[in-house]
């Protein structure tokens, strides 16, 4: 086996405010070695006040497992449960592929670009 075989996948998320939405950046593996990471993250932005809404902006997500598939799923439900609406941005490639795959392409509100989906929530709800 190679290193890389072994080696843990990498996830880099960083958070900001744009008016009426908390905005995730996800760049890297969204599997199950990055779940973890998501959540932490996901964890700040439950504890504070519910917001408008949440853009996942995955355009440099490039991979993506049933993990990932299931921790966005999850968020999704959280997000119905607070009032708020989960948009994905930056949606292609990979990440087009494997929501189109799995059957998921409708149950998300999704936009090829993160800009669409940023216009969205500052427009507002």
């Amino acid at each position: 086996m190679s290193p890389e075989a072994n080696a843990k996948s990498t996830l880099s998320v960083t958070s900001g405010l744009s008016r009426n939405a908390v905005v995730l950046r996800l760049e890297g593996e969204l599997n199950a070695d990055a779940v973890p990471v998501l959540r932490g993250h996901l964890r700040h932005i439950w504890e504070l006040p519910p917001h408008p809404f949440l853009i996942l902006d995955l355009g440099e997500v490039r991979f993506c497992d049933s993990m990932g598939m299931n921790e966005l799923v999850s968020v999704m439900q959280r997000c119905e449960a607070r009032g708020t609406r989960l948009l994905l941005g930056g949606v292609h490639g990979v990440m087009a592929r494997v929501l189109s795959i799995t059957g998921l392409r409708h149950a998300f509100e999704v936009f090829a670009r993160f800009d669409d989906a940023l216009r969205l929530a500052v427009a507002g709800p």
